[in-house]
Order: C-alpha cells, then sequence, then structure tokens
C-alpha cells in the first residue's frame, strides 16, 4: 500500500475510533418514545407547523415540522421543490427549524424562489441508519414513509429534481448516508460538518457494545450497506453530473473536520464533481455557520434545481 493510502487509512481508523469513544451506548440515547417532540411551543416560527404521520414501519407517530412558502395557499395549481433538513444528534424534528427563516426572507425578499422545508424527526442517535434490531428504522420511515407522505399531502415537485436533502452534523452525515444510499431521489445534497466516516472499516478489536456497532451491528456486509464510501463507489453512475454536492465544516472542529477532509478527497478521486468549504477558526455550530454563509445559504440548492429542470417560481408581490 503506497504511503499516502496508509496514512489516509490510519487517519479514518482514529477517526472512527475517536467518534466511538465520543458516543454512548445505545440504552442511553435512543428510546422508544424519541419520535415526537415532548413539548411543541404553541407558535414556531412564521410559516412553520408542526405534524405527525404514522409509521407503519415502527408502528408509531413520527414527528416533522413543516415550513410553507408564503405563496403556496395563494397559488393552488403551484408544485414546489422540497428541502429536507435533517437535525444533529440528541435532537428532534424542532432542533433547526430557525434555518426556514433564513430560507423565508430569501424569498420574501425575491432573492430566492419559493419552496417548502421539512424537518424531520430521525431519533436521537440513529445517524438516520436502522438499527440492527430492526427497532429504530430511521432510514426506513424517511425514505419509504416521510417522502411518501410529504408528495402525497402537500403539492410538491415529487422526482429528485424538485428534492434537495441537508442537515448539520449527524444531520449531515446523515444526509450523506441517505444521498449515497438513495440518489435516484435528491438532486442536492449539502453536508454541514458532519462526519462521514467508513462503517465496513471499522476497527475489528471494537466491542460489539460499543456505538455504533451496537445500533449497527457487526456483521460485515452490514456495515458495508451503511458505509457512504461504498455507497459511493457503488452508486457512481447516478451521482456523478446528476447529484450535485457541497460540503462544509469549520477549521476549529476537530472531530468532524478529519472524515469531511478525507470524504472530500474521495470524491476528487471518484471524479465526482462538487463544493467543498472550510471556514476558518469555525467550530462546530451550525448558527454561526448559517451567519457567514446567510447570503448564499440556500444558493447552491437553487442552482442544483435549476440544472435538474425544476420549475421554479419567485414570490408574486
Amino acid at each position: 500500500m503506497h504511503a499516502t493510502a496508509r496514512l489516509a487509512l490510519l487517519l479514518l481508523l482514529v477517526c472512527a475510533q475517536h467518534a466511538l469513544a465520543q458516543k454512548p451506548k445505545l440504552n442511553e440515547t435512543n428510546s422508544d418514545d424519541m419520535w415526537v417532540a415532548k413539548v411543541v411551543p404553541k407558535a414556531l416560527a412564521p410559516h412553520i407547523t408542526h405534524y405527525t404521520y404514522h409509521s407503519e414501519a415502527m408502528k408509531r407517530d413520527v414527528g416533522y415540522c413543516l415550513y410553507l412558502p408564503p405563496g403556496y395557499e395563494k397559488n393552488p395549481t403551484v408544485r414546489y421543490p422540497v428541502i429536507y433538513h435533517l437535525h444533529g444528534a440528541g435532537g428532534n424534528e424542532l432542533r433547526a427549524i430557525t434555518s426556514a427563516q433564513v430560507l423565508n426572507a430569501g424569498i420574501v425578499s425575491g432573492h430566492l424562489p419559493e419552496m417548502i422545508m421539512v424537518f424531520p424527526n430521525g431519533g436521537r442517535a440513529t445517524m438516520y441508519q436502522d438499527s440492527a434490531d430492526g427497532r429504530f428504522l430511521a432510514e426506513t420511515t424517511f425514505i419509504q414513509e416521510l417522502i411518501p407522505h410529504i408528495d402525497a399531502t402537500y403539492r410538491t415537485i415529487a422526482d429528485r429534481k424538485g428534492r434537495c436533502i441537508e442537515g448539520f452534523s449527524m444531520g449531515g452525515r446523515g444526509s450523506v448516508h441517505l444521498a449515497m444510499r438513495h440518489p435516484e431521489l435528491f438532486c442536492s445534497l449539502f453536508d454541514q460538518s458532519g462526519n462521514v466516516f467508513p462503517t465496513s472499516n471499522m476497527p475489528k478489536d471494537t466491542p460489539a457494545d460499543a456505538y455504533p456497532f451496537s445500533y449497527l451491528g457487526t456483521e460485515p456486509a452490514r456495515l458495508k450497506d451503511n458505509d457512504p464510501y461504498a455507497n459511493l463507489h457503488k452508486n457512481l453512475d447516478q451521482i456523478k453530473g446528476r447529484l450535485r454536492i457541497q460540503i462544509a465544516c469549520g477549521t476549529s472542529d476537530p472531530e468532524h473536520l478529519p472524515t469531511v477532509r478525507q470524504f472530500h478527497e474521495e470524491l476528487v478521486r471518484a471524479e465526482v464533481d462538487h463544493t467543498y468549504l472550510e471556514l476558518e477558526g469555525l467550530g462546530h455550530n451550525q448558527a454561526q455557520m448559517i451567519s457567514r454563509l446567510k447570503a448564499i445559504w440556500f444558493d447552491y440548492h437553487v442552482e442544483s434545481l435549476k440544472r435538474a429542470g425544476a420549475e421554479l417560481h419567485l414570490i408574486r408581490k
């Protein structure tokens, strides 16, 4: 093995070990009652409402927040693109709804086209993946239940050309996982400081009860199925030239930056065109990241939607 490749592999393993050491055991994080926020404020941000849908896969209700653009009710024949924003670890469907205020301001000003934004509940520490024991089906309910529910309930562009996915921290890692596994569903991906390490390369001496083995299981084929690097190459024909990818991370975010850089380098090796940003001095802070990039925060998704052929509408004043 080339010295550079050995160094890269060592870096990945160290990062994986570090991530494992930072995570508590499964029974200390995920629980059966985590799928709907326990307290929902009566008044959320403008144009945002809290709902639930029934997950037949998990036999329970799951919460989500929904942003509808100002012109949604006034224009009953118009269909809108959707941005799915995935929250970070320990959060729920209420965690990141303030980002919709940035979207709303851009729409009202005429800078951004009208779009729908969905904030799913992905569990506390699922990484938006299904657990090996079938207890927590974060990926299944998102892909097979929530997206069809949104498309059936609201006037969406129910096609990859009108669908974007993004998230911060666990949500960024989850958005990469889902986009690499299901690239046919999305035209745009924005990973915001989300760890991206290859689950199939995790150290063999890691205890089976350590996270995420306690969640994903230790079966090699299953770990490979949930490996974003493996899925990148498996689905390369559907990703290259079809799924636009943007990645951002702060240079003062030592737990996440190494594997974010590694995934960027893997995309370069695979000749997948993408946008990569490192924000100088930024730690693991979504609010500060949005503040720095506020003027262009949703521009990448908009360009992706345009290139994919989605019909976009500016607000009618």
